[in-house]
């Protein structure tokens, strides 16, 4: 068995059991990818992948628990190197971020700065995506960190660090009824279309509560995962933008927000990681640079941890900040 195999069988999995898109990826061929998979199915003596003539449909049942170990053991192999290169080039490696378009717009921008002054020959790679697709590609390996406010459930099984809440706004053009309104009701705002988030993004969980709670049926006419294309509907007339208050900047003199934080709950943007991986210094300054409260030893006590409700009680007495 070699690391190598491990690595076209998941890969496989990665590219939606596409042998082709898999070589691709991986800079090889597809027929030396298809031998090497089946070399290895010969030698555990089974089937890693259900086959209709020479096309892959889906894992095997044994397949599925075989992959679950092999993306392990590719987190261990990286492990392994990142120790080296810790104690050889401490300061030079790779660091690679999943997250919202929100977070990365308007909240990472600091924190990159800062941390590529400190770090020039770090490069630094940041994916976007849904929070299915965040937590896919942390689970897979493709990044480090992942940053997320949604869908916490889905991280269950990786340490889950809190980094800070959030509110939302109502955004709004000046001439909008609503930019006149005083004191802003859940009833007065469900009268109007809204635009906000795609369902599994941050807000419409929390909108869809509020709403709820007041027997109100929100009319959403447009969802988008990107703020900035919110904002844009909103110019346009096609409806009330509900969204991250960080969302809007001075930039978007031509809009009104309306702080919205008595209608809707706080969300709570997390850091999360895998418990295999190994973290080097530059990580941990990562980390603390987006969330001053998340010190190295705090960090390290998280990751001894196993379960998240463990590591919730280690910020029982932490007051995170509102942005």
């Amino acid at each position: 068995m070699k690391i190598q195999q491990l690595r076209y069988i998941v890969e496989i999995v990665n590219q939606n059991l596409n042998v082709t898109e898999a070589a691709n990826t991986l800079f090889t061929s597809q027929p030396g990818i298809s031998k090497q998979v089946r070399l290895l199915e010969d030698e555990l003596g089974l089937e890693i992948f259900e086959r209709n003539g020479k096309h892959i449909k889906a894992l095997t049942p044994a397949g599925k628990k075989i992959v679950a170990i092999a993306r392990e053991l590719l987190v261990k192999t990286q492990s392994i190197k990142a120790v080296a290169n810790e104690y050889t080039q401490p300061n030079h490696g790779v660091l690679r971020i999943a997250t919202t378009n929100t977070q990365a717009r308007y909240m990472l921008p600091s924190v990159v700065e800062r941390f590529s002054k400190q770090y020039p020959d770090v490069s630094l790679h940041i994916h976007q995506g849904s929070p299915t697709q965040i937590y896919d590609a942390l689970l897979s390996g493709e990044v480090d960190f992942a940053i997320t406010t949604e869908a916490q459930y889905l991280f269950d099984d990786v340490v889950l660090l809190p980094c800070y809440m959030w509110n939302r706004s109502v955004i709004v053009k000046p001439d909008h009824p609503l930019a006149q309104c005083e004191n802003l009701t859940i009833e007065e705002l469900g009268k109007y279309p809204l635009v906000t988030y795609t369902f599994g993004f941050t807000g419409v969980s929390d909108l869809d509560y509020a709403f709820n709670s007041a027997g109100i049926l929100p009319n959403i006419v447009f969802t988008a995962t990107d703020a900035d294309v919110i904002k844009t509907y909103v110019r346009l007339g096609l409806g009330v933008g509900i969204m991250a208050s960080m969302a809007h900047t001075e930039a978007d003199s031509d809009l009104l927000a309306i702080d919205a934080s008595h209608l809707f709950r706080a969300s709570m943007t997390q850091i999360a990681f895998k418990h295999s991986i190994f973290l080097r210094n530059y990580m941990y300054d990562f980390i603390n640079y987006f969330s001053p409260h998340l010190t190295r030893p705090l960090v390290e006590k998280a990751e001894r941890l196993h379960d998240n409700n463990a590591v919730k009680k280690l910020f029982d007495n932490v007051t995170l900040s509102v942005r």
